[in-house]
């Protein structure tokens, strides 16, 4: 009789185990997701103290919408949500869609800016300097919106979707081109080469996003290792880097190049410090510089605008108190504050695929400057000629860079080409996909 009694008990045991694993069905939308991301802020959120003291979740609709009620508005426009499967990719170039970025030029044409080698865009044999005519069979103009902006309607990135291009190419003759979005791998490093101005090698490296290579440990990015050797065995003297449209992405690749790029004089020195909350203190840490290869560049030149943000602004910041930076172009975006995934603290969030990626930290180069919030100026505001492929010196920031070089200066003719675009590709996007942004 005991033993029937004991399998009785294991037999409901069982039946409500089985049970509870049925009912455990993830709900990233639920009351119970929106509770944690509060509690995730609370405790990380860089500017906790100016948070709601309480809040009643069952009064927002969405995740979205409960963070962007009680973020700090004045000046976070960078926190968000995310699923951890996209966060993850992402900062190893693993992507989907086209495969592209465009933006206008002075006259309101429309160019592509950039392509992904192994994108379906790059496999197709998209280049920068192609002028979009159409999309899905519509001019332009049918995509403007009420404010002065532009809604293309390229829908989201999964695999599949198709839209058609009509283009203008550089030999004035139109080509149309239906591309289907697929997942692939992304580049970061879009064009390098060695100019050479008036017995000066001058390298000219265009970087477009900091991503790590997928399995390194420590962290790091293999195409920027690539990317220094060969300037390195190239003797270059001086070194433009291209971040025009280059909105952040990973720190440690940040510190990579910095470690790359500083002098082997400055080798230990202060990087950059971190600040954290008042309940995160303890996590505060200073990086110091430790010198990789052999370059040793007194001077550098970023091409810039604001699409340049987060750390393309931290490698400019950390950088400056020891080397002498000239900024060609515009002003970068403003983003001092940075962030990591919080989902690994709490189990809610993880067991629901909710990634939150608040602002969490800010930093400050040597010299105690933290606070960009504007951005950093541009030295000589220089207009942005996309109509122009990588390498190509008609394009006048790449002009104005070497000029700089050459006379120290940029001429007035330059100067004069400066305008401030209306709408900008970094416009369209919010949250993970602002700071790796492409179609």
């Amino acid at each position: 009789m005991k033993n029937s009694k004991w399998i009785f008990g294991l037999l409901i045991i069982l039946f409500w185990s089985c049970r509870d694993k049925e009912e455990i069905v993830p709900d990233p939308q639920s009351d119970l997701v929106r509770g944690a991301i509060f509690e995730a802020m609370q405790e990380w959120y860089f500017w906790n103290q100016e948070l709601p003291a309480v809040v009643n979740t069952a009064d927002y609709a969405s995740n979205e919408e409960l963070l962007n009620a009680i973020i700090f508005k004045p000046l976070d426009r960078f926190s968000y949500l995310t699923t951890q499967e996209a966060f993850n990719n992402a900062f190893v170039g693993r992507n989907a869609g086209h495969g592209f970025g465009f933006a206008f030029d002075a006259t309101e044409r429309l160019y592509l800016t950039f392509v992904y080698d192994q994108a379906p865009a790059g496999l197709d044999g998209w280049q920068r300097g192609w002028e979009i005519l159409e999309i899905n069979g519509k001019p332009l103009s049918a995509y403007k919106t009420a404010s002065g902006g532009y809604d293309f309607q390229l829908g989201p990135t999964d695999p599949g979707i198709t839209n058609s291009f009509t283009f203008k190419l550089p030999d004035g003759s139109t080509t149309t081109r239906s591309n289907v979005k697929a997942e692939y791998q992304s580049n970061s490093v879009l064009h390098q080469e060695v100019i050479d101005v008036k017995g000066k090698k001058v390298g000219y490296w265009v970087y477009q996003s900091f991503k790590a290579t997928a399995g390194q440990s420590p962290t790091k990015s293999l195409e920027v290792d690539e990317s220094m050797a060969f300037f390195t065995d190239a003797g270059i003297d001086e070194l433009i880097i291209d971040l025009r449209y280059n909105g952040g992405g990973s720190v440690a690749v940040a510190e990579q190049i910095n470690n790359y790029l500083i002098q082997a004089s400055n080798s230990n020195k202060l990087m950059y410090t971190n600040k954290l909350n008042s309940l995160k203190t303890n996590l505060e840490k200073s990086v110091n510089f430790k010198k990789i290869g052999s370059l040793n560049l007194d001077n550098l030149i970023f091409i810039t605008s604001r699409g340049s943000a987060s750390a393309s602004e931290l490698v400019i910041n950390s950088l400056n108190p020891y080397v002498d930076i000239t900024l060609v172009g515009d002003n970068t975006f403003g983003k001092p504050v940075g962030s990591f995934p919080l989902s690994s603290y709490y189990n809610t969030l993880k067991d629901n695929n909710v990634e939150l990626v608040p602002i969490t930290f800010a930093t400050a180069n040597a010299e105690g400057k933290a606070d960009y919030f504007d951005g950093f100026p541009a030295d000589f505001l220089v207009g942005d000629s996309p109509q122009f492929n990588w390498g190509d010196q008609s394009d006048l920031r790449l002009a104005a860079a070497l000029n700089v070089i050459e006379n120290g200066a940029v001429g007035g003719r330059l100067l004069n080409t400066y305008y401030r675009p209306k709408w900008e590709m970094i416009d369209q996007f919010k949250g993970l996909r602002q700071e790796f942004p492409a179609y």
